[in-house]
């Protein structure tokens, strides 16, 4: 991810710092050196990175959940409002999707259960709720600190922790692409409650509803996406109409090909019509202006592009296209020759022309299921 540091693996998993993480830290670290000067700015400034410990602690505990169902998570980021884990996928089983939901949360209550334990013949239950006391000891906030982590991550809000358990108890119930519909519609409408909140009270909660509102309804095409996928073949949604370059051509080729066609990513096939890898527009356009319209495509294009065969399920190339974030699967007859492309793009134009029919109970293309 851009802007982002890595410091690390764990599990696997990528740790990465966000700059504006950073940012935030200096800005704190300022805040509270107005308030009490240098003292005070070291106490507050190492408040919140145990603060944000917790939230990697957090996110781990996701990682670690997933892990036990086989869903592999690329990278954990930590951002000003959070920590964000990428995730492979949520697995499939709602019940599955619930224990790594509450994972997370989990952790924060073990946190916080063993620091009570350790303060409890001293503790002043209302402490706790004081995070910007100086007067109040720096394990009491920490302590307050994952109490509210928990409460609030456990919000009914998709896709966070409490709307992902949401969604798995709804998909129980009903089907995971209209329990996603539902619980991403609960979570939208807390996004703007907590944007309405953030103008009056405070600005983050703003950045929270714009990032709750997106994620929502990013989960919720995801989700019907994989419902079209469902009983579908490959070859129901296959790009047929596309043209190819040659392992020979050059930079100069693919650019006469983007004008004349209105692919933004063109497949790069040997002589026998094996698909070698992918050359998208963007690639093309930087190799057009450092090396000039003669470099040879086949230095320039996305290698390791997986294929799938034309009879296969397609809701397992999604997983493939979803999980190795290529542009384009191709598509394969028998003998291993390219005969399509699949896109996310076409699988959303796939997925409208089936919510256009009036017959839900038909499939891609009409025919009855």
């Amino acid at each position: 991810m851009r802007w982002s540091l890595n410091v690390g693996t764990i599990a696997g998993a990528a740790i990465r710092i966000h700059i504006t993480f950073l940012l935030f830290l200096v800005w704190l670290g300022m805040i509270y050196y107005r308030q009490g000067g240098a003292e005070a700015a070291w106490q507050g400034t190492i408040f919140i990175v145990l603060i944000f410990l917790c939230v990697l602690l957090h996110e781990l505990g996701h990682v670690f959940a997933a892990r036990r169902y086989g869903v592999k998570t690329r990278d954990v980021t930590l951002w000003p409002f959070g920590g964000i884990a990428s995730m492979e996928r949520m697995p499939d089983k709602p019940g599955e999707e619930l224990i790594v939901a509450i994972a997370g949360p989990a952790v924060n209550v073990a946190v916080a259960a063993v620091l009570l334990l350790w303060l409890w013949p001293q503790l002043d239950p209302d402490n706790l709720a004081k995070l910007e006391d100086p007067h109040v000891s720096l394990a009491v906030k920490v302590a307050g600190a994952n109490i509210i982590l928990v409460l609030f991550n456990l919000i009914p809000a998709f896709p966070m922790d409490g709307g992902r358990v949401l969604r798995a108890l709804l998909a129980m119930r009903m089907g995971t692409a209209r329990a996603t519909e539902l619980a991403a519609t609960i979570g939208q409408g807390f996004a703007i409650v907590f944007a309405i909140l953030g103008i009056v009270y405070n600005p983050m909660l703003v950045i929270i509803a714009i990032f709750i509102f997106l994620a929502a309804s990013g989960e919720a095409s995801h989700a019907q996406l994989r419902a079209v996928a469902q009983g579908a073949l490959v070859s129901d949604a296959m790009i047929t109409a596309f043209q190819s370059l040659p392992t020979t051509a050059t930079i100069g080729d693919a650019a006469d090909a983007l004008i004349r066609t209105t692919q933004t990513a063109f497949p790069i096939v040997d002589g026998a019509g094996h698909l070698r890898g992918v050359l998208t527009r963007d690639a093309m356009i930087k190799a057009l202006k450092e090396r000039g319209p003669g470099a040879p495509v086949i230095e320039t294009m996305q290698g390791d592009v997986p294929t799938v065969p034309a009879r296969a399920k397609l809701d397992a190339a999604l997983r493939s296209l979803m999980q190795r974030e290529r542009p384009v699967v191709g598509v394969t007859d028998p003998g291993g020759k390219l005969v399509g492309l699949l896109t996310v793009e076409n699988l959303g134009e796939m997925m409208m022309v089936q919510s256009a029919q009036p017959d839900a109970g038909t499939g891609p293309w009409g025919t009855r299921r």
